[in-house]
């Protein structure tokens, strides 16, 4: 059986920029010439090792068998000044949201801030070059002087680098769906978008982030299913880590609490929303700050109002509004979707305000004042 879990969002690798070919030592050799002169070639240059962010890649998956990437090496110089070929650049296409952190005495990339990468790849097309080639070697042409005019020595090419490398995924995605288990959140991606999540029901899901498009007029956002949260997440427990890194780079939350485990099990989804707030504000305490959407899911079910007056009145006393849905039955989805497209576009603007604003501010103080 294969298997299933086709989603990697950790991985090691190493690379390995190929080696300058070498300068070669060569004398011109003509018909009723006794001693020609000096025409060794230089090496060619060795080739890169680049990383290249692509949309059309959501997974490290394809690095947990290739671990080890070598670019070629240049060829040696020849003969008439013949250049040695220059080894082909290696591209390696990864996920945009990819971090690039060097394996040093850090074990744990976790435990790093985007600071401390090497390139945090957040556009498509994006570039970097994490190894790059040796240079070429000189060939003994290179050395001829007017009083050295039989140099029989050439320059090796030069050594390229090699690291090792830890890439790490971070989801790129306007909207993350957060909530326990079974809340409804891969149910509701697939009625609002094409993805096509695997879900399982059963109280702690291992499954593995989602992500789709979902499309509203001439306007688009990206949404991300996290896999459900447990208490302790923030300590590492259950999938830990692994997955409360792709809720930090949404602009919007959407908190889904499951009327079907109030009703059935009598779940307090009360505790359960303030569970999930609290691990968040512990692995990231202005994940508190973003934006977010509060909605009780699953709401075909409640056919006694009384039911839910509690919990809605509870809510409203922490000024928290909330929403009720079913993704099954496409109750309340167009009113959800238009408020999330809205947040989503505010939060966008105030990030282009920002960024206008740092930038105005680094040509000020970057322009050199008058004397």
């Amino acid at each position: 059986m294969k298997n299933a879990n086709l989603f990697v969002d950790e991985a090691e690798i190493e690379v390995h920029s190929g080696t300058g070919g070498n300068g070669v030592v060569r004398f011109r050799r003509e018909k009723f010439v006794s001693s020609g002169g000096p025409n060794g070639g230089d090496g060619g240059r060795g080739g890169d090792v680049i990383l290249v962010a692509d949309t059309n890649i959501g997974t490290l998956l394809d690095f947990k068998s290739a671990r080890t990437i070598k670019a070629p090496s240049g060829a040696h110089g020849g003969s008439s000044n013949r250049k040695g070929a220059s080894g082909e650049h290696i591209e390696i296409r990864v996920p945009i949201g990819t971090l690039v952190f060097e394996v040093g005495d850090t074990a744990d990339v976790v435990e790093l801030e985007e600071s401390t990468a090497i390139v945090d790849l957040v556009e498509d097309g994006q570039r970097v070059v994490v190894a790059r080639g040796g240079e070429g070697g000189l060939g003994n042409a290179r050395f001829k002087t007017s009083t050295r005019q039989a140099p029989d020595f050439a320059k090796p090419g030069k050594p390229g680098q090699s690291r090792q490398l830890r890439l790490s995924l971070k989801l790129m995605a306007d909207v993350g769906l957060v909530g326990f288990p079974n809340a409804g959140k891969s149910t509701l991606l697939r009625r609002i978008s094409a993805a096509r999540p695997r879900v399982a029901n059963y109280p702690f899901t291992t499954l593995v982030p989602s992500l789709g498009v979902v499309e509203r007029d001439d306007r688009r956002i990206v949404v991300a299913d996290i896999p459900g949260l447990i208490e302790g997440a923030s300590d590492g427990a259950g999938l830990g880590h692994q997955f409360l890194r792709h809720v930090e780079r949404t602009r919007v939350l959407i908190h889904l609490l499951d009327l079907e485990a109030m009703i059935v099990e009598g779940r307090d989804l009360l505790a359960d929303y303030d569970a999930i707030r609290r691990e968040l504000g512990r692995y990231r305490p202005e994940l508190l700050t973003r934006r977010e959407i509060v909605v009780l899911s699953k709401g075909d079910l409640i056919h006694d109002e009384s039911v839910v007056a509690d919990l809605e009145a509870s809510l409203a006393a922490r000024e928290i509004t909330v929403r009720r849905i079913s993704a099954a039955a496409s109750l309340g989805l167009d009113t959800l979707l238009l408020e999330t497209f809205d947040a989503v576009y505010d939060a966008r603007q105030e990030e282009e305000k920002r960024a206008s604003e740092e930038a105005r501010h680094h040509e000020r103080v970057g322009r050199p004042g008058k004397i």
